[in-house]
């Protein structure tokens, strides 16, 4: 378990945590966070590389002091195998967006143009719609639904962030301990 860090941008704190892979310990995690008081900004929540396990990135809007005393309840729960609060300077976050907006022929040029730009995929066509899929740090994906806003959002699903530890640019020392 890591210590808790001071919050990100907009107060949020992630953690992962490396569960036991059996019913109901979602439930258990999520009933903790809802007893504390604390609101879930996202969740995501897929098994591991091994089966015995899943990872759960949750973000929560927090302040640092009473996150410690979440991470401590958390890590007191039987199937809670491993707590790590996420630095975002020392980590990668994305989040994938699959979002409908209405597109009438005259101005589909238009937000074909800010797919290019964003490096966005378009997914299905419709006469009057047309569904494209970003992948990209949250920030990003907030910047591309913002500008797809005044076109007319009709339906949109986020993921949530996902994120892991920033990879070492160095190799260990062979002679450190």
């Amino acid at each position: 378990m890591s210590a808790p860090s001071t919050p990100n941008e907009g107060g949020t704190t992630t953690l992962v945590v490396r569960v036991e892979n059996k019913a109901g310990v979602l439930a258990r995690v999520a009933g903790l966070f809802a007893r504390r008081g604390f609101n879930i900004e996202s969740l995501a929540v897929a098994p591991t590389e091994d089966e015995r396990f899943s990872r759960l990135t949750i973000v929560v809007g927090v302040d640092a002091a009473p996150m410690e005393q979440v991470v401590k309840q958390l890590d007191k729960l039987v199937n809670v195998v491993e707590i790590r609060e996420l630095n975002p300077a020392a980590s990668v976050e994305r989040e994938l967006m699959m979002v409908t907006v209405q597109a009438d022929p005259p101005i589909r040029g238009q937000i074909l143009d800010l797919v290019r730009i964003f490096q966005a995929t378009v997914l299905n066509v419709g006469y009057g719609e047309i569904m494209v899929s970003l992948t990209g740090s949250p920030s990003r994906v907030d910047d591309f639904e913002d500008l797809l806003r005044p076109y007319g959002i009709v339906d949109v699903q986020r993921t949530g962030k996902v994120a892991l530890s920033k990879l070492a640019k160095t190799a260990p020392d062979p002679l450190a301990p």
